[in-house]
């Protein structure tokens, strides 16, 4: 067995790989959401409030937007066993309830001697307007 069969025991990654998901958001999505992490800002719930902002409606969290890519990089890409060292994600658009959104990464390096890559990421909706961009940094853990 050689080091990067070794280092990667279903396989390495290729620069340029690609793997994305998508999803409906749903108002189920902002309660759950609620739930687990306890945000109750009117914009996810009080319609006028929300209605009158700069977002002119209801948006859903931050949260509901990112996990999507967590769910691509740990089922596709790259793969089970991998986790997020670091991120930086930009948020640039909102999000609504009835919105589908799409994961997307893009392998942009990957280590040889130690399981990690490095990622592009992005969450769009399904006219592919950008509502999250940025970039990741994770690792992947052999499961047995």
């Amino acid at each position: 067995m050689n080091k990067t069969s070794e280092v990667w025991p279903n396989g390495m990654p290729e620069i340029g790989q690609k793997a994305q998901r998508e999803r409906l958001v749903t108002a189920r999505d902002i309660e759950l959401f609620t739930e687990i992490s306890g945000d109750r800002n009117p914009l996810h719930y009080d319609e006028e409030i929300a209605q009158n902002s700069r977002f002119g409606g209801i948006v859903v969290q931050g949260g509901i937007i990112s996990a999507i890519l967590n769910a691509v990089v740990a089922e596709d890409l790259p793969g089970p066993g991998t986790v997020f060292l670091h991120v930086e994600w930009s948020f640039k658009a909102p999000v609504r309830p009835g919105d589908r959104i799409i994961g997307e990464v893009v392998v942009t390096k990957v280590r040889d001697d130690k399981p990690i890559t490095e990622l592009e990421t992005r969450v769009m909706l399904s006219d592919k307007s950008v509502v999250l961009e940025g970039n990741a940094v994770c690792y992947t853990m052999p499961i047995r």
